[in-house]
């Protein structure tokens, strides 16, 4: 019995800051978590490109890619087991922007949030509907369902706020697959209700918009210096304390084994004096991010450690990338048009209109086939095999008309076009 393929997640960061303690608890510890499951590919990229639509200073977009990818490796993500790569590496992306722009409704980008949260604030300050409004900014959608289609991703991990996003994607990977052929998977979005969303200082989300973060891999004494800023009521020491509602717990609890959490929580009830709470946040914290922090600096200080790093990480993905992209090419009709002159083109006529076998290896090592038509688009995907000769075995069964061969196929069919019809001009054409 085959392996099953393997499940592709896919997690990007935009780069327009510092990693902050949101940043490590809501997506690099669970997303370098996640990469250490059997059975997945993980695909995880610096979104450079989407850091244009939020930010105009090019230093800062620079450091910030050096510092999330120092902070994810420094996390225990090994670029060797996962695809890890920046944005703007892979050309293919954009690309597939466009292509992907040619086919979504304006109607659709209509009902972005954020771009009709940038409507909102207009109407509400008089200002003109499109003021600040860039086409980077409509377009945010498209360009996220590139990353996510670009790699057939099955799930993308994203908060509820990024949920919408997802459904986009889905909708323009449909869009594209009715008038095209079955190309795209249709991603679904995953969200890990015990993924914490950190509160920041102010008790607020925690976020660089809102100036609340406490640092990540900041100097201990900076970090002890921004816990102490933390917002708490007035409760004297020996006063019992709430923890609903009490960002120092919520913080702690993200960092906290269940039982040191129960502790906190009796301690709270006890009357817990909120400098000595604060200091054991920081002791918590300082002991799950003092070992990282030696190998972040290291990293930051040696830019050209991570550029290679990201060098080769844009290689292995372009593997993917920059063959799939050929086929997306030939199947909307930016073809070679050398392939259809010279002497040889009439003769290659009849067989013009017939579908062919691609035989393949995928990345799990598995060897695969499927059936095209002319057009290019998908008539049929196999399961995986562990040797190449068995799916080459039963391409030669299904043209000669093997009955076996023909009912196997059926799980694998992919069209609407009748099988057996489509077998028997293979067989005819002595293809």
């Amino acid at each position: 019995m085959s392996t099953p393929s393997p499940v592709r997640f896919l997690t990007g960061i935009t780069t327009t800051g510092t990693p902050h303690l949101g940043n490590y608890v809501g997506a690099i510890r669970p997303t370098v978590q996640a990469s250490r499951r059997a059975g997945t590919e993980n695909f995880y990229f610096l979104a450079d490109y989407h850091a244009l639509i939020k930010c105009d200073e090019p230093a800062r977009i620079q450091r910030s890619t050096l510092e999330i990818a120092a902070c994810w490796i420094a996390s225990g993500l090994d670029p060797d087991k996962v695809f890890f790569y920046r944005q703007s590496d892979v050309p293919e992306i954009p690309e597939l922007t466009w292509l992907l722009t040619c086919v979504t409704g304006k109607g659709l980008l209509n009902r972005a949030h954020a771009y009709k949260a940038a409507l909102d604030r207009n109407a509400a300050a008089g200002a003109d509907p499109d003021t600040d409004v860039t086409a980077g900014l409509f377009m945010y959608p498209v360009l996220m369902a590139a990353d996510i289609i670009m790699f057939n991703a099955h799930k993308v991990p994203v908060g509820r706020d990024q949920v919408q996003h997802i459904e986009m994607a889905r909708d323009m990977a449909a869009s594209f697959n009715h008038l095209y052929g079955e190309h795209f998977a249709l991603p679904e979005a995953v969200i890990d209700e015990s993924v914490a969303l950190l509160p920041g200082l102010d008790g607020r989300k925690m976020s660089k918009s809102y100036d609340n973060t406490i640092a990540l891999f900041a100097p201990p004494a900076q970090i002890r210096k921004q816990i102490a800023g933390i917002v708490t009521d007035s409760r004297a020491p020996g006063e019992p304390k709430e923890t609903e509602g009490s960002a120092l717990f919520q913080i702690y609890q993200a960092f906290a084994s269940d039982e040191e959490t129960a502790a906190l929580r009796k301690a709270y009830a006890e009357g817990i004096a909120w400098g000595d709470a604060k200091q054991l946040l920081f002791e918590r914290i300082d002991r799950e991010i003092t070992p990282m922090r030696e190998r972040y600096q290291a990293l930051v200080a040696n830019p050209a450690e991570v550029e290679a790093i990201l060098r080769t990480g844009a290689e292995k993905a372009r593997t993917r990338a920059t063959p799939f992209m050929a086929e997306l090419r030939h199947a909307v009709g930016l073809r070679n048009l050398a392939a259809q002159a010279g002497p040889a083109a009439k003769d290659k006529a009849a067989k013009a209109t017939l579908p062919v076998f691609k035989q393949y290896r995928e990345a799990d090592g598995k060897f695969y086939f499927k059936l095209l038509d002319a057009d290019g688009s998908l008539l049929l995907q196999s399961e995986g095999f562990d040797s190449g000769r068995e799916p080459g075995q039963i391409i030669a069964m299904l043209k000669k008309q093997d009955p076996d061969a023909l009912a196997r196929i059926a799980a694998w069919w992919r069209s609407d076009r009748d099988a057996a019809s489509v077998m028997k001009l293979l067989a005819e054409a002595g293809n």
